[in-house]
């Protein structure tokens, strides 16, 4: 009798091991089961910067998993990056609030006659909190405060309204604005920091993990970033009235922070991987399933990369998601009702925006910037929704 149950235990242990060894494998092989095209583009900040690092880390993970090749095109400002996801001659954008949050609503060069407010969508953001966004200095300048920029060279990225916005709210911190400051022309983001290091400018914006930082923080002026002090409610505020977007946030990855305790400044999402409404909805949710799912194989794979995992997602943000998207975190389990109700509105101030620019171009004003400028936040006001900018 002993005999026999014993053979019994060990065939039921046999079998619970090899189903779950099964188990395993088909949840393996799901997981590969991308239907992507062979070819996928998006677009990206330029060579350098850390939202063109991760894509290639993304890209050699896509690679190794399914055979999909990724070309990561990169763009010097929101308005290069964007373009060709207008046009359709790339599928996605990794992106920042530029490309993506001020597309949307239509503002600074998205607001030109040749632009209007697009219907952006997200698939994910890398919220990471790794890092921050913010406007680095020349270490050699004795610099301890954002105030203390008053009369120096600060970088100004021609058709980059985020970045000159983002710059624009540091000062603010500091109570400063561009005309405090000597404000120098760029053409692009690695140039103004290629500026910085080479004496042409003192301060430029970036994420604290921009390959273009590790190279100021190498070069013969250094680096440093002034801090964001939490107590200082009505400097951040200041920050915040002209990039709402911003969140107090403690550094622990970037150029001269790399090993330290952190720096205490502040950052938001970034790089925003978005598509346009009308990217087929199949595409959308296969893009995001193989972001989510491949994330442990490029995890690690770039500075900063790790801010792409599912549990990190805000599914709250100021754009809204793809339909393709919300299938995949239906189907995750992540997506709720406050999230659809809260996407609904975000969709609602897009239809908002859309129908005023029409009206504005069929009334053909003289002065097209104050007429787009009146009627965008009046359509808002009308509506309900926040006015911002």
């Amino acid at each position: 009798m002993g005999d026999t149950e014993t053979f019994w235990e060990e065939t039921m242990k046999y079998i619970a091991s090899t189903f779950a060894v099964l188990s395993m494998s088909a949840t393996m092989a799901i997981a590969q089961d991308f239907e992507l095209p062979k070819q996928l583009s998006w677009t990206a900040y330029g060579t350098g910067s850390a939202g063109y690092n991760q894509s290639v880390a993304i890209g050699a993970a896509l690679q190794d998993a399914t055979g999909t090749n990724l070309r990561v095109l990169p763009g010097k400002n929101d308005v290069s990056r964007t373009e060709p996801l207008r046009q359709g001659r790339v599928q996605f954008s990794a992106t920042g609030v530029g490309g993506s949050f001020m597309a949307q609503e239509g503002v600074f060069d998205f607001g030109a006659e040749n632009w209007g407010p697009q219907p952006i969508r997200v698939l994910m953001a890398n919220n990471g909190g790794a890092i921050n966004l913010a406007v680095g200095v020349a270490g050699d300048l004795g610099i301890e405060t954002y105030a203390d920029l008053k009369g120096k060279r600060v970088a100004y990225i021609v058709g980059a309204p985020a970045l000159n916005v983002n710059t624009e709210a540091y000062l603010a911190y500091g109570g400063l604005t561009w005309d405090d400051v000597e404000r120098v022309d760029f053409g692009g983001f690695g140039a103004s920091w290629t500026g910085l290091i080479e004496g042409q400018v003192d301060a430029a914006f970036a994420s604290t993990n921009s390959g273009k930082t590790y190279e100021a923080e190498a070069g013969p002026r250094g680096l440093f970033w002034p801090p964001i002090d939490p107590a200082d409610t009505e400097g951040f505020k200041r920050l915040t009235d002209i990039a709402p977007f911003f969140q107090l946030n403690k550094a622990r990855v970037g150029a001269t922070i790399d090993g330290t305790d952190g720096h205490q400044g502040a950052g938001y999402a970034y790089p925003v991987l978005t598509a346009m409404e009308a990217t087929e909805a199949d595409l959308v949710y296969n893009m995001t399933k193989a972001m989510v799912e491949l994330f442990p194989k490029y995890d690690g794979n770039s500075p900063g990369i790790g801010g792409w995992a599912l549990d990190k997602q805000n599914m709250e943000w100021v754009v809204p998601y793809h339909e393709g998207a919300i299938r995949y975190y239906t189907e995750a389990g992540v997506w709720t009702d406050a999230a659809q109700a809260h996407n609904d509105n975000l969709v609602a101030r897009q239809a908002a925006l859309a129908a005023a620019w029409e009206a504005t171009k069929a009334a053909n004003p003289d002065d097209w910037v104050a007429a787009w400028t009146e009627a965008r936040r009046k359509a808002l006001a009308d509506g309900g929704f926040q006015i911002t900018f």
